[in-house]
């Protein structure tokens, strides 16, 4: 698992209140152990900084 993997996962069981579009954004990305592309690190950085969790250890990269 890679860390975009583990940050996404992370969100989807903190018991936060998602939007069923972050959901199923966060649902891919957990599943998905190809490189993020630009725009979806970003939201990934913006909804665990929304929800106040640790940012990316790595910056987004495997």
């Amino acid at each position: 698992m890679v860390e975009h993997q583990r940050a996404a996962m992370s969100l989807l069981t903190a018991g936060v209140t998602l939007k069923p579009r972050e959901g199923q954004f966060l649902g891919g990305v957990a599943f998905d152990s190809n490189p993020l592309t630009e725009k979806q690190r970003n939201w990934l950085v913006i909804l665990l900084d929304k929800h106040g969790l640790p940012p990316l250890a790595d910056g987004g990269g495997e």
